[in-house]
Order: C-alpha cells, then sequence, then structure tokens
C-alpha cells in the first residue's frame, strides 16, 4: 500500500463519519450547545472541513474552495471569509448558523472530492517536502497531511459524541 491510499482512506473515514453524524438531524439539533460555551454540531463540522479545505488548498498550491466554489457566500457567516474556527471566542462560535445539513454536508462533499483528487496524485517521496518552515522541525507534507486527519477525526468525533446526547434526549 502507497502513501497515498492510506491517507484517501483516513480522510474517506472523516467523510464517512461526517455524513453519519449529520444524517437525520435537525436545524436546531445541528445548532443545540450542551452548555453555553460547547461547540455545537453544525460548527464543528463546519470548522473541521474549513481545516481541511485551508490547510489541503495551501499544500496543493490552489485556491481554497471555500471562496473558489462560492461556499462563503451560501454560508454567509459573519466572520472573515479567511476564517477556519481555529482561537474563535464562544461568542463568536454562537454566530454560525447554518439552513440544514445539507449546506454542511454539500461543502464536506466538495472538500473530501478536492482532497482525494490531491492526495491521489502524490508518490512517496512527495510527503518529504517542506510545506511550513515556522516550526523546528519544518513541517513535511506527510506531517500536514496526518495533522488534518487528526484534527478532522477529533472534531468529527467530538459532534458524534455531542449528536449521541442531543438523540438520547429526544
Amino acid at each position: 500500500m502507497q502513501g497515498y491510499e492510506l491517507l484517501i482512506d483516513a480522510f474517506g473515514r472523516v467523510h464517512e463519519e461526517v455524513h453519519a453524524c449529520l444524517d437525520g438531524l435537525t436545524v436546531e439539533q445541528l445548532h443545540r450547545r450542551l452548555d453555553p460555551d460547547a461547540n455545537p454540531i453544525a460548527w464543528l463540522v463546519w470548522h473541521l472541513t474549513r481545516v481541511q479545505d485551508d490547510h489541503v488548498a495551501d499544500v496543493a498550491g490552489t485556491e481554497q474552495l471555500w471562496t473558489a466554489q462560492g461556499w462563503a457566500d451560501r454560508f454567509a457567516t459573519p466572520y472573515r471569509e479567511a476564517a477556519v474556527g481555529y482561537g474563535q471566542s464562544s461568542h463568536e462560535v454562537a454566530q454560525l448558523t447554518v439552513p440544514g445539513a445539507d449546506l454542511l454536508t454539500g461543502y464536506h462533499d466538495a472538500v473530501h472530492e478536492q482532497t482525494v483528487a490531491y492526495v491521489g496524485g502524490l508518490k512517496d517521496d512527495d510527503f518529504d517536502r517542506i510545506v511550513d518552515t515556522r516550526w523546528d522541525p519544518p513541517v513535511t507534507l506527510g506531517v500536514r497531511l496526518v495533522s488534518v486527519v487528526s484534527d478532522t477525526l477529533q472534531h468529527v468525533g467530538q459532534a458524534a459524541y455531542v449528536r449521541g446526547i442531543l438523540l438520547r434526549e429526544a
């Protein structure tokens, strides 16, 4: 198995879990916070997708789908266009509203497709390429992509946890 195949499988698991997590939820459930500062499912899925879009576009040298395909306009968030959710306050998190899960899955599907297309073209030697010199040691492409998988899996796991609690309450 090649490195790109492992990454495609990993990103595919995130994709499957996003769909499973959002399936059948109401708008109220998407935005429900378990406590006043907890992240709701809608924000968690938006954030993990924004991070994946941002980071993969950066290493691929392409424009983010957020702007290239008009997702920023469709979401109409009150955030700066470049925002991915990192470091947002509880108040800022609360400002994200979506009309339904279809918008979240649509954006995630587009980002997943773009990610798989990019990763599918990589060779094992590509993973050693330095993509970020702000760290010591500098970050390689392989490390950056594994970091994105880790981050997105954590957030979709958080969203699934919130879903489980909400469905028990229903």
